[in-house]
């Protein structure tokens, strides 16, 4: 019975989905519960989520299988103002596809008094966009247009004692993600591979890296934590060699961070963390556009043109309340400086990723066979960027684009106690 639930938890996990995360295209958390706290959980593991955050952590959650998925809403979209080629001048909106399930798994079994194995499995994150009626037609595009991406990851998990009070982990991250855009032919002439930029349906690829984490309880109120992540190295998406540099190279960013959690009364424990994503370092999400105006470079080509995103640090913030015995009550906020500057917003009105204001709440109910039952809820307030220079005159007719967001989610999982 065990086993027949995990395998169909992780079939449910990779079931196609899509979405678009919130810190950049990361999701702002793993877990129902840290979902609830901001997304905080380096040196707060508190279900078998906990390796997506720091597998150090899976030493202290015990024996136990968390089953979940969110109904995620982002409200994106864009306006084009100043343009000289005059029918694009307008406002688009993005939302022809608006609501995404993303589902999450975790197992989590103690070995032996210092070693404990588990699995988690989530959704990394993702990006969407839908215009049904595109910005992009006016420059040589058909309707409708956007993009779809979606990022999952297996991470099979040890962590191990090192002491009573001192943690480590290593999690094998393998990852799948696929990926389709639509209505980009009239970026084709400035692309190394034209028949592979638009309209291909969806191509996937795979790949692997590695987080490895440690936690410390330095005393009996305060525990600290340390995580990275490696890049994650992905196959190529041929179907798209022609969109992202290195001829359809589109590799995961590495990551790290550190946090801390403090149990300031019996009841009320607070957490912070600090997260770095290098999204910079990836060519096709980090390489600004412009040389590809500037007809220094192309599409698809070794080192060609990307999103111009630059790195970003996060801010998590979260506290947890336990009301009642049966009943803890959670909330939290999320904070970034977003990762597009005003100058690449043309390119990114596919990839409108400007939130950087979240708050989250969060509840957990222990019920009466010793299960858990947790809702968790986020709002990304609305953001938006304004292009400075960002539609060049040659060959777009100038003018600049503007990127808007907000989202909302719910989610729900079901904790089983072992």
């Amino acid at each position: 019975m065990r086993k027949a639930l995990i395998s169909a938890a992780i079939a449910a996990a990779l079931a196609p989905g899509a979405a678009l995360a919130t810190d950049g295209y990361f999701a702002h958390g793993y877990g129902m519960k840290s979902i609830g706290m901001g997304g905080v959980g380096i040196a707060l593991p508190q279900d078998a989520l906990a390796p997506a955050t720091n597998p150090a952590g899976l030493t202290m959650v015990g024996d136990r299988i968390d089953i979940g998925a969110a109904i995620f809403r982002p409200v994106r979209g864009a306006q084009i103002q100043g343009s000289g080629n005059a029918p694009a001048n307008g406002s688009y909106n993005g939302n022809d596809s608006s609501s995404f399930v993303i589902p999450e798994f975790g197992y989590s079994r103690t070995i032996d008094p210092k070693l404990t194995v588990g699995v988690a499995v989530y959704g990394n994150g993702g990006m969407n966009t839908d215009y049904k009626q595109s910005p992009f037609a006016a420059y040589g595009g058909t309707n409708p247009g956007g993009v779809d991406l979606m990022q999952l990851f297996i991470a099979p998990t040890a962590a191990y004692k090192l002491s009573d009070s001192n943690s480590v982990g290593v999690s094998l991250n393998f990852a799948y993600q696929r990926f389709s855009a639509n209505g980009l032919e009239g970026f084709k002439t400035v692309s190394s591979s034209p028949s592979n930029v638009t309209n291909n349906g969806h191509d996937s690829s795979t790949g692997w890296g590695v987080r490895i984490g440690w936690t410390g309880q330095i005393s009996p109120t305060v525990t600290l934590g340390a995580t990275y992540q490696s890049k994650t190295k992905m196959g190529k998406l041929d179907k798209y060699k022609g969109l992202f540099a290195n001829q359809g190279e589109f590799d995961i960013p590495e990551n790290y961070g550190i946090g801390i959690a403090l149990k300031t009364t019996p009841r009320l424990t607070l957490a912070a963390d600090v997260e770095q994503i290098n999204y910079s370092k990836i060519a096709a999400v980090g390489n600004p556009v412009d040389c590809l105006f500037q007809g220094k470079c192309m599409l698809g080509a070794n080192n060609g043109a990307g999103f111009g995103w630059r790195d970003v640090t996060v801010l998590k913030l979260g506290a947890s309340y336990q009301y009642r015995d049966d009943l803890v009550l959670r909330a939290g906020f999320n904070t970034l400086r977003q990762p597009i500057p005003q100058s690449q917003t043309f390119f990114n009105i596919l990839a409108p990723g400007v939130v950087e204001q979240h708050l989250t709440l969060g509840a957990t109910w222990t019920l009466s066979n010793g299960n858990e039952l947790t809702l968790a809820y986020m709002h990304a307030f609305k953001k938006q960027i304004d292009g400075v220079n960002s539609i060049p005159m040659v060959p777009y007719g100038g003018g600049n684009a503007n990127l808007h967001m907000y989202q909302d989610s719910f989610g729900i999982a079901y904790g089983i106690k072992m």
